[in-house]
């Protein structure tokens, strides 16, 4: 909506002072020559439009002088509606107005994607992500210089401050699955935060922080988690001292996302057994751990009754997955 906007009020300067014109004509025409309202439309429209018919009377001194007042602005308006037309077009403003008006009506349709607010660092890693997992994302980003338009794997992108309803609306937040925000300053994600879940309650958020102060205010404001980034680099590399090849397979199973290899989360819909379902003989599927609403129970036992509302975390391939989601 903003870019439609954008290029009609570039249109519509040019239409503006060619009703300005059109208007001191008339008005002066009528007080300096007396002529009634048609006749000072006529002549003001003939005027403007140099097609150089005939007066309607006989001009007096000061009337000659406001016709050649007249014709001045009317070339310098050309020259200007004409730069403006030359610029619009052969300067390639026009095709970069409209990709982006047609990638706006693109992310109108959007559904189930996430948002990611801020494209420095952390957003760029989390973009590459989710690209190499084929989940749609839009990008907003209030610098123009870092919007992510020279990025490949960046489809969907806003310029605009993700603290204001107007930006996130634009981006679909109504109906995105989540917001990931990774603005530099603290205090903006924390309204960043409050903003998007005043308008999606239902919308999972996960913030970046930079002060151990900021990281309560977040989940107060509605952030589902809070990332550190110095702490979890820190303990990154401590832990691959300790377990390299472990930490390295716990990223393939977060990061990696295909066909034939996926982690994915089963919300159970029915009671039932872990032992009886047998996921691994039915479906190649193995439970990772199941999620209740206290706690996290990894590689659970096979008599553990499964409740309907827990989720399964569930590894196996893209078929597997989906026969898994039918038996719970």
């Amino acid at each position: 909506m903003r870019q439609r906007l954008f290029i009609l009020s570039k249109l519509m300067v040019p239409i503006r002072l060619l009703g300005i014109a059109i208007v001191i004509g008339v008005f002066g025409f009528i007080l300096i020559e007396h002529y009634s309202f048609l006749d000072a439309l006529y002549m003001t429209v003939i005027t403007v439009a140099a097609v150089g018919f005939q007066e309607v009377h006989p001009l007096s001194p000061g009337g000659k002088v406001f016709v050649i007042v007249l014709i001045f602005f009317n070339l310098g308006l050309f020259t200007y509606f004409i730069a403006l037309l030359t610029r619009f077009f052969l300067d390639g403003e026009f095709i970069k107005q409209y990709k982006l008006v047609k990638m706006h009506d693109k992310i109108e349709t959007l559904s189930d994607h996430v948002i990611i607010c801020g494209f420095g660092r952390n957003g760029k890693e989390a973009a590459q992500v989710l690209h190499a997992n084929h989940i749609p994302f839009v990008v907003v980003e209030e610098r123009e210089e870092a919007d992510g338009s020279k990025d490949p794997e960046v489809k969907f992108r806003i310029k605009g401050n993700a603290t204001r309803d107007e930006v996130l609306v634009e981006a679909g937040i109504k109906s995105a699955r989540a917001l990931i925000c990774t603005l530099p300053v603290d205090a903006d994600n924390v309204f960043a935060v409050l903003t998007a879940k005043q308008l999606n309650p239902k919308i999972r958020i996960i913030s970046r922080a930079s002060q151990d102060s900021s990281v309560n205010k977040l989940k107060v404001a509605g952030a589902n988690n809070v990332i550190m980034p110095d702490k979890i680099g820190g303990a990154h590399m401590a832990t691959l001292v300790m377990i390299p090849d472990v930490l390295e397979f716990i990223e393939l199973l977060t990061t990696r996302s295909n066909e034939q290899f996926k982690v994915a989360e089963l919300l159970a819909q029915k009671s039932s057994v872990i032992g009886e379902l047998d996921l691994w003989q039915s479906t190649g599927c193995t439970i990772l751990g199941i999620k209740n609403p206290t706690e996290y129970i990894l590689n659970p036992p096979p008599d553990y009754y499964l409740s309907p509302g827990e989720r399964l975390i569930v590894m196996g391939n893209e078929q597997g997955i989906s026969d898994a989601r039918r038996l719970v």
